[in-house]
C-alpha cells in the first residue's frame, strides 16, 4: 500500500536557517518530536521508502532542516529532534534559534506532526510544542508511535488520555496511535497529510468484471430400451 503523492519524495536539501529554505514551496508539513520518538522510522513508511530519513542508532543526529519534496509545490520537513542530542551547547542554541525561525516564519508550513512514544506520557517539552503552536495557531497532529509495544486496552488508554487533554487545552490538536513496524495508524495520517497540503487523491476506477458464462448442460435424451425376461 503506497501513497500516490508521498511515495515520490525526494531529498532536496538540509539547512539551518529559514533564509535558507526553499523558496518555491507553498505546502509544508514538518515532523518533529524527541529524538527517540520514531521519527525517522515514520517518514519511511509514510513514503513507502526504507531510507528516505536516515535512521541512527545516536538519537539527536538530526540537526538542519531536511526538505524532502513530493511534487513541485509540497514538501515534508524532517525537523532537528529535540531532547536528547549530545552536541556543542553553542551548536544546539543556533539550531533551536533557526528551528524558531522556520517553524514562527515560515509561510508555507502548514502544519506540524509531532511524534510522541505513546508508552510515555508528555513530556515537558512536548507540552511546550504544543502551548507554541496553538500561540501561532498552526494545526498539529500526534502521532503515539511503537503502538505495537502495547497491547490494545493500554495503548487505547493512553490515546484517550492524551485526547481528553487535547480537548480542553490544546483545540487546534488531533491525535491517533501509529506504528511504524506494523503500518497501523497510515491511513489516518495520510488523510492529515493530505488535508494540509490540500491534495486529493484520484478515485481508483473498479476494473468492470467479466460476465460470467455458465456452462449449458446439454440434455441427454435417455432413449428407451425394451427388457425382455
Amino acid at each position: 500500500m503506497q501513497h500516490p503523492l508521498y511515495q515520490q519524495a525526494t531529498y532536496l536539501k538540509s539547512v539551518p536557517t529559514l533564509a535558507l529554505c526553499p523558496d518555491d514551496l507553498t505546502h509544508e508539513v514538518a515532523f518533529a518530536g524527541r529524538s527517540n520518538s520514531g521519527k525517522s522510522s515514520a517518514l519511511n513508511v509514510i513514503t513507502s521508502q526504507k531510507s528516505l530519513a536516515r535512521i541512527s542508532k545516536t538519537p539527536g543526529r538530526t540537526q538542519l532542516i531536511n526538505f524532502f519534496p513530493v511534487d513541485e509545490t509540497r514538501a515534508l520537513v524532517d525537523l532537528p529532534g529535540y531532547g536528547f542530542a549530545k552536541v556543542n551547547v553553542k551548536i544546539k542554541r543556533a539550531w533551536e534559534a533557526g528551528l524558531s525561525e522556520y517553524i514562527e516564519k515560515s509561510k508555507a508550513l502548514k502544519g506540524l506532526i509531532l511524534l510522541m512514544d505513546c508508552r510515555m506520557p508528555p513530556t515537558d517539552i512536548d507540552l511546550q510544542m504544543l502551548d507554541w503552536s496553538e500561540s501561532l495557531g498552526l494545526p498539529i497532529h500526534i502521532l503515539l508511535t511503537k503502538s505495537d509495544k502495547l497491547k490494545k486496552g493500554p495503548a487505547k488508554a493512553s490515546l484517550l488520555t492524551l485526547k481528553t487533554l487535547l480537548k480542553a487545552e490544546y483545540p487546534m490538536a488531533s491525535a491517533q496511535l501509529f506504528s511504524s513496524l506494523k503500518r497501523d495508524g497510515l491511513e489516518q495520517v495520510w488523510n492529515k497529510l493530505d488535508e494540509w497540503m490540500e491534495y486529493e487523491r484520484p478515485i481508483k476506477k473498479e476494473k468492470p468484471t467479466k460476465p460470467t458464462t455458465k456452462s449449458v448442460k446439454k440434455k441427454v435424451k435417455k432413449k428407451n430400451f425394451r427388457t425382455f425376461n
